[in-house]
């Protein structure tokens, strides 16, 4: 790994430990040339996956668009950073348990939202009403009466 300062080549691990996360791996690290020292983190990247779009394409999974989908559906929301990262970790090791090597986008879809239904329910229908195209007030309606009849004792809205 190249030092962020004077971008030599070689660089030592001074110390390695586990992240807070407990899902990546914190590295101190040290220029051989300038001493500078820095942390690097690793995390586990899911490889050889194959998305198969709505209309037939295919393309490569990307985290960063299940990231850039949960940090909309959760703004302003009450989350943590680790529990964000947790989730994010949480989808993907559902994805790997598959054993597949392309899944569809509606099962990263549902996958998505069986979680955020766990997590934070506003949050599972802000991202539901995208996912899922809600055509009109209706349909809000029947997910949001289908969210309440799992709550005991909560009465449908009307």
């Amino acid at each position: 790994m190249k030092c962020p300062v004077c971008y030599y080549q070689d660089t030592k691990v001074i110390d390695s430990r586990v992240a807070s996360d407990g899902l990546s791996i914190r590295r101190r690290r040290e220029c051989l040339k300038c001493g500078f020292r820095y942390s690097t983190y690793e995390e586990i990247e899911i490889l050889d996956l194959s998305v198969v779009k709505r209309d037939g394409r295919k393309e490569a999974y990307n985290r960063e668009k299940v990231v850039k989908g949960l940090k909309k559906a959760l703004e302003k929301r009450p989350i943590t950073e680790e529990k964000f990262k947790k989730l994010v970790n949480s989808i993907e090791r559902d994805l790997q348990v598959l054993r597949k090597s392309e899944v569809t986008s509606n099962q990263v879809g549902q996958l998505i939202m069986k979680h955020l239904k766990k997590i934070d329910q506003v949050a599972y229908i802000r991202f539901a009403s995208v996912y899922e195209s809600f055509k009109d007030v209706q349909t809000f309606r029947r997910e949001l009466n289908k969210l309440l009849k799992n709550k005991k004792g909560k009465k449908p809205i009307k």
